[in-house]
């Protein structure tokens, strides 16, 4: 028996999305101080919160 070989098109690709938000995230706390990534992460979590 055959099996039929679907391809289908993504409309989001979850993988690349979040690769692409975590690169983001590193190359804005390469060399900050603990208070300063404390500060970013607090910003922008803020930001997420008041989105929902």
């Amino acid at each position: 028996m055959k099996t039929k070989n679907k391809k289908t098109e993504k409309g989001f690709d979850s993988v690349k999305t979040f690769r692409e938000i975590k690169e983001k995230i590193s190359k804005d706390l390469v060399e900050k101080s603990a208070e300063q990534i404390m500060e970013y992460l607090r910003i922008n979590s803020l930001k997420l919160q008041s989105e929902k």
